[in-house]
C-alpha cells in the first residue's frame, strides 16, 4: 500500500490518503455497508448496490487497472474511502464512504480533493448520489460540481454532477 499526503485549505494538517487495495477489500465493504445504512434508511430503501455488493463484486473491481481506491485510516480503523475509475477523458468517483461517527469532519472532503488529482489527464469528474443526500449535495456544490441530469430509481431519484478539472 502505498501513501500520500493531501492538505485541504479546510484542513491545513496532512492526513494520509493511501492507495487500497485487495488486501483491504473486507475492510472497505464492512465501511460501505456501514455508511450506507443511513442512506437506505432515509429513502426507506435496504437494496441499495452499496449494500448489495459481495466481496467478490469489490475485489473484482479493486483488480480492475482503471480504478484507484483511496482511504484514511485513523489508529489503524478505516474512516473514510473513495472509488475513482478511469474512463476515456474523465474520472468516475464512486463511493465516497466516511464511517458515520466521523461524518462532518471533513474526511470526506480530503478524499474527494484528493480523488480529484488520481488521473491527472482527465478534464472531467463524473459522480452521483441520491436526491435526498442534502450533506453531499452540499459538498459537492461547495466544490465546483454542477447537475447535469437525474435518473429515477423506484422512488428516488439519482441526481449526476460533474466538475471541469482542466
Amino acid at each position: 500500500m502505498s501513501t500520500t499526503r493531501a492538505t485541504t485549505p479546510d484542513n491545513p494538517d496532512s492526513s494520509v490518503v493511501a492507495v487500497l487495495g485487495l488486501d483491504d477489500a473486507g475492510e472497505i465493504l464492512t465501511l460501505q455497508r456501514a455508511a450506507y445504512l443511513t442512506e437506505a434508511a432515509a429513502l426507506n430503501v435496504f437494496d441499495l448496490p452499496p449494500l448489495t455488493e459481495t466481496l467478490a463484486e469489490l475485489a473484482e473491481e479493486l483488480a480492475d487497472s482503471t480504478v484507484t481506491a483511496l482511504g484514511i485510516h485513523d489508529d489503524g480503523r478505516l474512516i473514510g474511502a473513495v472509488r475513482v475509475h478511469r474512463s476515456e477523458n474523465a474520472a468516475e468517483l464512486g463511493r465516497l464512504i466516511v464511517a458515520p461517527d466521523r461524518q462532518g469532519q471533513g474526511i470526506g472532503t480530503r478524499l474527494l480533493l484528493h480523488a480529484e488529482t488520481v488521473y491527472p489527464e482527465a478534464s472531467e469528474i463524473r459522480l452521483f448520489t441520491g436526491e435526498h443526500s442534502i450533506a453531499n449535495l452540499r459538498l459537492y456544490a461547495r466544490h465546483g460540481y454542477h447537475e447535469t441530469g437525474r435518473t429515477s430509481v423506484g422512488d428516488y431519484q439519482l441526481v449526476h454532477l460533474a466538475k471541469t478539472l482542466r
